[in-house]
């Protein structure tokens, strides 16, 4: 297909061809989608958000520098509307703005390169953990739920949790280093946060 090429689907962006930009938006639209509501939990804002990326994207198409790949730009452009939209909100809360802040201090320590590859990473590792520790993983990191509710959920004792969750982590520590924390916390935005403020109370 013409657009497995990524340079000539870049260039016919360019180039105002419509025929890109409704490639563009088949190809990534559920990957973007799925990447805003780990930020904003939120199936209305996401899709709004994605709107957005999309939009801004054709209509600055001209001014397009892409140094790595498309969808390493796009996973950030996801990530800086929804800043922009909590920069515009006047009312948010209080623990919303300090998630808010927390989230654009680590986004900035990544440019557009490491920030895709990054994400692209860790749901990678992810997928490589063991079955019972990736599941415990997924529901204490992705989904939120505190080590308590794990051990309800899954029958399993609390002590149980807390070792495949240090599992986990010591695991993905030794293939992504020491910005671990920060790597989560970008790919899975609110929930991320929450569940470690839940389990630190």
């Amino acid at each position: 297909m013409k657009y497995q090429d990524q340079a000539i689907l870049i260039k016919d962006l360019i180039n105002g061809e419509e025929n890109s930009f409704i490639y563009l938006v088949d190809q990534y639209n559920q990957r973007l989608y799925g990447y805003a509501m780990t930020l904003t939990n939120d199936q209305a804002r996401s899709q709004d958000i994605i709107q957005n990326v999309f939009l801004r994207t054709w209509e600055k198409r001209k001014k397009i520098k892409i140094t790595t790949s498309l969808q390493n730009y796009l996973f950030k452009a996801v990530h800086n509307e929804f800043v922009n939209q909590y920069k515009k909100n006047r009312s948010t809360m209080i623990l919303e703005q300090k998630y808010f802040d927390a989230l654009e201090k680590a986004a900035n320590s990544y440019d557009e390169v490491s920030f895709g590859k990054a994400i692209e990473k860790i749901m990678e590792e992810i997928q490589n953990l063991p079955p019972k520790c990736r599941e415990v993983f997924v529901l204490s990191r992705k989904e939120g739920l505190t080590n308590i509710e794990i051990s309800n959920y899954l029958n399993i004792s609390t002590k149980t949790v807390e070792a495949h969750v240090t599992k986990g982590f010591s695991i993905l520590r030794k293939k992504l280093g020491d910005k671990i924390e920060t790597i989560l916390f970008l790919a899975f935005g609110m929930k991320y946060y929450n569940n470690a403020i839940k389990n630190s109370l």
